[in-house]
């Protein structure tokens, strides 16, 4: 592991890293509190990792029958962690499979009876139907994770956590982390229901992601937003650039206008296939698609590099949600920037961001450069049904 460890160039630990790791490595239960692009990700693998290579199995093993489990709440984010395990165990001979809703159960099941599985990472639902079809065994899991516990909490995930963790050995007989970027009472009773004696470990809260982010606010109104997001992605410098919508429609529609304005871009949402949705995923990772306009299903959970803007076509209901749209930039040391579209139906929110943040945001009102017409449509759709698309249909012109 520590060959794949120095290839991957990770060097010194995030807090997260190194206050769970030195309580993990011994076994202990741990809860801690930590956002997504802390490294608590690296953190829990490689206390996975560590007890899988030092305690290697005496008995026969039987197919199936995961040593570690990690419950996530998103495909995505799943993904990404298998992915991450991937990578750690170049080296070792630790076998390592994904279970996720929207992909073909066939498939996924083949991966698990190719031979003995010693990782298996997955979501709530797509787990607890491969053990209600005893598909999956869980009776000999050594290490439990539940990575960001509240997410699965909001999403209504924990009666399908529970089911799974029911099927696992009792607390006394298993390691158990539990991940949250909060710590309700909720989420305080479960890690006492699920772990035994868990310690309690915290970094510092969002604010330590927002420093690394310029975040500026632009005042604007609803019929000027599409033309200020493309002279915007004009200026030099947007390289690597994530614009947010709250609804599926708004994403698909205005994916749509920018692909037609030349500008090649790609759309993640919950309603595009998962196959396509990774594709587009590994195609702005490599940088053969340069614009990635999401919903916030992109929001949490993911690791991509090097992105140097997020804009926020529409401000996010939830301030919480705001907090982790910024947080796919200014990673791993880097300094990125955020812009927010403040028009008059939902500058509103403001406040709550605000408040969320600690701190106020600079609101300005974007130059007349930034306001420009956009041109004429140059492409044919791409990313709008033809039952919706209206070809002759152009963004709202600025009166």
């Amino acid at each position: 592991m520590r060959d794949a460890i120095a290839k991957l160039g990770f060097e010194f630990c995030t807090p997260i890293q190194a206050q769970s790791l030195e309580h993990t490595l011994e076994g202990h239960d741990v809860t801690g509190r930590a956002q997504t692009g802390t490294g608590k990700t690296v953190a829990f693998l490689v206390t996975i990792i560590n007890d899988l290579l030092s305690n290697q199995a005496t008995n026969e093993r039987y197919l199936a029958e995961p040593r570690a489990l990690v419950v996530a709440p998103t495909r995505e984010l799943a993904i990404q962690i298998a992915n991450d395990a991937r990578d750690l165990c170049e080296f070792c001979n630790l076998h390592t499979v994904t279970l996720v809703g929207g992909e073909d159960y066939i498939k996924q099941n083949r991966a698990l009876e190719k031979k003995p599985v010693d990782i298996v990472v997955a979501t709530p639902g797509r787990l607890l139907d491969f053990v209600s079809n005893d598909n999956l065994y869980l009776g000999l899991v050594e290490l439990l994770v539940l990575d960001e516990a509240d997410r699965m909490l909001d999403m209504g995930f924990i009666p399908q956590v529970r089911q799974v963790v029911s099927r696992t050995p009792k607390k006394d007989c298993r390691q158990t982390l539990l991940f949250s970027a909060t710590f309700t009472p909720q989420i305080i009773e479960l890690a006492d229901r699920w772990a035994m004696n868990p310690i309690m470990i915290e970094v510092e809260p969002e604010k330590v992601a927002a420093d690394a982010v310029e975040q500026l606010v632009y005042l604007t109104t609803t019929a000027d937003k599409y033309n200020l997001l493309f002279n915007i992605l004009a200026e030099p410098g947007t390289e690597k650039v994530m614009v947010f919508s709250n609804r599926r429609d708004q994403v698909r529609k205005l994916a749509d206008n920018l692909y037609r304005n030349g500008i090649d871009c790609g759309v993640l949402s919950g309603e595009i296939p998962q196959g396509k949705r990774m594709r587009t995923l590994e195609a702005f990772k490599t940088g053969k698609l340069r614009v990635l306009v999401a919903t916030d299903v992109a929001g949490r959970g993911l690791h991509i590099n090097d992105v140097s803007h997020v804009i926020n076509y529409t401000l996010p209901e939830e301030p919480e949600d705001y907090v982790h749209r910024i947080g796919r930039t200014g990673r791993a040391g880097s300094i990125g920037t955020s812009i927010s579209f403040a028009c008059e139906e939902d500058s509103f929110l403001l406040p709550a961001i605000e408040e969320k943040l600690g701190g106020g945001l600079d609101c300005i009102h974007p130059a007349d450069r930034f306001l420009e017409v956009a041109p004429d449509f140059a492409r044919s759709s791409k990313f709008k049904s033809e039952n919706l698309l209206n070809k002759n249909r152009r963004p709202a012109q600025r009166k």
